[in-house]
């Protein structure tokens, strides 16, 4: 079947690629046509680069993770979901015997099978076959492209829950590429009364101010810690959370924390990074890791059916499949406020 096949670093092809294997259902699986599908920047980096740390693409492999389509046909065990239930899909499978599974962090698995990363195929093409237990249906208010959106936003909800955000806090969202939006719109879902977005791109700090009570601080022309002490009187915000991926931003994550705060890194670093231990110690700062997500999918998923969280203005660019290698020479570009683009499958 015609899928987008990352051939090798820098090299893209639409066409067939037999992966037989990964296509026979079992009895807890649901076969699912996709509709939508979302352009990562993981994809983007396996793209440009090869690779992501350990992860180093060695064959030809099918791009893409974030989804959702329809179920087309349903094991013999499945009970929860039926042929035509609109569905988005979590991309990452553990292995459920695993210690990590069994004490609930499932994300941290080593032995994860995630779409789209080496040696995993993705899911840009017709169909995918995935367990029932990572399948969610969608409320009839959630577009295919909304769904789509979940697994960005599990991010977000999973860095604000390790946030330990309180009713009023105030917090600072490093990075207005996706990830740091969806984590702006999960800071003020959980609680926050407002959020400082700091970013280089005036055009993407608009689309944050537009999102609710954001204030988009571009680090070009304001520092974002001299303008959040004077706003809050010197005493600073409650949460960083670290979206930029930058060692140069991470290195300031302190700078704008006040005493008790909380710090979570989400931005993949590469390498080791600066850290300011005595920033740290004396602000009696607890700094949180994420890793993907776990137990996020049917969160997001009510939070959009709800309308507690709008992500539809994130998506800024829609594709056809048949267009899908100049998607991604376009987001390889990086261009100026673009959020998320996604690609639409042939139905």
């Amino acid at each position: 079947m015609k899928s987008l096949v990352l051939e090798q670093k820098g090299e893209l092809a639409l066409r067939d690629l037999p992966i037989e294997k990964d296509e026979v259902l079992g009895p807890h699986d649901v076969r699912i046509k996709l509709h939508t599908v979302g352009i990562c920047g993981s994809d983007v980096h396996y793209y440009t680069h090869g690779r992501i740390g350990p992860f180093v693409v060695n064959a030809p492999m099918i791009l893409g993770h974030e989804a959702s389509g329809t179920v087309i046909e349903v094991g013999s065990a499945v009970t929860t979901l039926k042929e035509g239930d609109r569905v988005c899909m979590e991309p990452g499978i553990p292995d459920p015997n695993s210690r990590a599974t069994r004490m609930g962090m499932y994300n941290v698995d080593p032995k994860v099978r995630f779409w789209a990363t080496p040696p995993v195929h993705g899911v840009l093409r017709p169909t995918v076959v995935h367990p029932e237990a990572f399948t969610f249906k969608l409320p009839e208010t959630v577009s295919f492209a909304e769904a789509a959106m979940v697994e960005p936003l599990a991010v977000g909800v999973h860095a604000a829950t390790k946030a330990r955000i309180k009713p009023g806090d105030i917090a600072l969202v490093m990075g207005a590429g996706p990830i740091g939006l969806v984590t702006a719109l999960s800071a003020l879902a959980a609680g926050c009364a407002r959020v400082y977005v700091s970013d280089l791109d005036d055009a993407k700090l608009a689309i944050a101010a537009s999102l609710g009570p954001i204030t988009p601080i571009n680090v070009t022309r304001q520092s974002a810690a001299e303008v959040i002490l004077k706003d809050t009187d010197g005493w600073g915000v409650e949460v960083v959370f670290e979206a930029t991926g930058s060692p140069r931003a991470a290195a300031t994550i302190f700078e704008a924390l006040c005493p008790g705060g909380c710090v979570v890194m989400i931005g993949g670093q590469p390498d080791p990074i600066a850290y300011d231990a005595g920033a740290a110690m004396i602000r009696e700062a607890r700094v949180e890791n994420i890793f993907r997500y776990a137990h996020a999918f049917p969160r997001c998923v009510a939070m959009i059916g709800s309308g507690a969280i709008d992500v539809k203005p994130l998506i800024t660019r829609t594709f056809q499949f048949d267009e899908s290698v100049h998607a991604f020479e376009i987001a390889a570009s990086a261009p100026s406020g673009d959020v998320k683009m996604q690609i639409e499958l042939p139905q």
